[in-house]
């Protein structure tokens, strides 16, 4: 009895996965590319009123923004909370997240200033420049302080001013974090279960994101020209550079601080790197690399607080994909942006950053806060940008993943919960037949949790 309905839902599993192409969000979006390119070039006139379905879907994507990335936040400072509880793999794990984040969004602030991608793209078109950006006069640090702080809970939400909002975030989680734990456990839940219909909303949005895409590259390519098209094109190919830079030179410059292979340990994670790539969901690997990262040598205790925490803080991809992005937009629209608002816009990214894989697009999401936020950047750059995100997005999980599996290894180098011999054994399997065959079962899908 027990065995038929086994029987029966193995073959309803894969299912999902067997959807047809044209039902497929990145198949869409990536036609809706094609055809908006094509509508452009062949009847320009036509595709630059077609700018109406990009700001529908821009509009939908402003209007779940701030409660998302309130949320977001909340939940992320409370988290951090729990994990400063835990000691000090805690403590260690936010501190590496932070300084690896920062390196990865100043990487991406100085290859966005050094390559001017974006440069001429709107220069054709006459109207091409945003009244909002062109009356936006460049702010001071003062300025961009003092705009921070808000004078009415409820305004900043109505007025869009997401600056206001992180701010409110940051006050609410550390006022959290002053509740006795009870009663904050069920306030956490409430806010979980709040932040599951926002996340239902930008999942329903983002089915009309081959609409917005079409409208807004049709617009582009009407009003531009092929400019559009060579700029995005730049865009993807240093954008991917910047990925394997990071990945080779600051994640190895890590590996071998902690004394052993990046190169190594990139190939005993190699299948979960290809399912990423293949499926551009970090989250799709999270099961498997919390028992490859335990076999591999780290306490328990450490994978399954550094790991699942990396989701929300260690973002490596999504960092250089915003800071590259916001400096794209300033080079398409000709909005010059100071050291100063470089910074205040830096430091603003490692708190939007955070939660952004906890939601299909969330990078996206987010780049959009950031964007929105900064009260000088024009958002009409957006629709634009998420013609060519899904080609992004594989990049931007796989580089995801492979920081959060290496944060892993090194918190845990580093607080001394790692077995250096299971280390070595795993990453020099030629050297060790019993544990090549035990990978080599893993990695045909046979979870082997005795083996950890």
């Amino acid at each position: 009895m027990n065995g038929q309905p086994t029987s029966s839902n193995v073959p309803a599993a894969p299912s999902p996965m067997k959807r047809p192409w044209y039902r497929r969000l990145g198949m869409q979006v990536l036609v809706s590319l094609v055809l908006g390119i094509a509508a452009g070039l062949i009847a320009p006139k036509f595709g630059a009123q077609l700018k109406i379905l990009g700001d529908i879907f821009l509009a939908l994507i402003e209007a779940g923004v701030a409660p998302l990335v309130f949320l977001t936040i909340v939940l992320g400072i409370a988290s951090a909370g729990d994990v400063r509880s835990a000691g000090r793999v805690g403590w260690r794990s936010i501190a590496y997240f932070e300084i690896v984040s920062t390196i990865a969004l100043a990487l991406g602030l100085l290859a966005g200033n050094l390559l001017p991608n974006g440069e001429g793209m709107t220069a054709a078109s006459s109207g091409a420049m945003p009244a909002a950006a062109a009356k936006a006069s460049p702010q001071t640090l003062h300025d961009f302080v003092m705009h921070l702080i808000p004078n009415n809970f409820i305004g900043a939400f109505a007025k869009g001013e997401l600056l206001q909002v992180v701010v409110l975030a940051c006050m609410v989680g550390i006022g959290i974090l002053a509740i006795p734990e009870p009663r904050r456990v069920r306030i956490n839940e409430g806010l979980d279960q709040i932040s599951e219909v926002l996340f239902s909303f930008i999942n329903l949005v983002m089915k009309l994101a081959p609409l917005g895409t079409f409208g807004a590259i049709a617009f582009a390519v009407g009003s531009n020209g092929t400019a559009v098209l060579i700029a995005l094109a730049q865009l993807v190919l240093s954008f991917y550079a910047v990925i394997v830079l990071f990945i080779v030179v600051v994640m190895g410059a890590i590996a071998r601080m902690a004394g052993f292979s990046m190169w190594r340990f990139l190939r005993y994670i190699k299948d979960e790197v290809l399912i990423v790539l293949g499926t551009a969901s970090s989250e799709s690997a999270l099961p498997r690399l919390l028992i490859k990262l335990e076999r591999l040598g780290c306490a328990k205790q450490t994978v399954g607080l550094t790991l699942p925490t990396g989701y929300a803080f260690n973002l490596d991809g999504t960092s250089i994909f915003m800071s590259m992005g916001v400096m794209f937009i300033a080079h398409a629209y000709n909005v010059p942006i100071t050291v100063h608002q470089q910074i205040a816009i830096l430091l603003l990214m490692l708190l939007t950053s955070k939660g952004a894989a906890t939601v299909s697009g969330g990078s996206f999401v987010v780049f959009a806060a950031t964007v929105t936020s900064t009260g000088v950047l024009p958002i009409e750059g957006l629709p634009i940008i998420f013609g060519v995100y899904r080609f992004m997005s594989m990049a931007i999980a796989t580089c995801n993943t492979i920081g959060n599996a290496l944060a892993t290894v090194v918190v845990a180098k580093w607080s001394g919960t790692l077995d250096t011999t299971m280390v070595r054994r795993h990453l020099y399997s030629e050297r060790y037949p019993e544990t090549a065959a035990d990978d080599a079962q893993l990695d045909d899908g046979v979870l082997l949790p005795e083996h950890r």
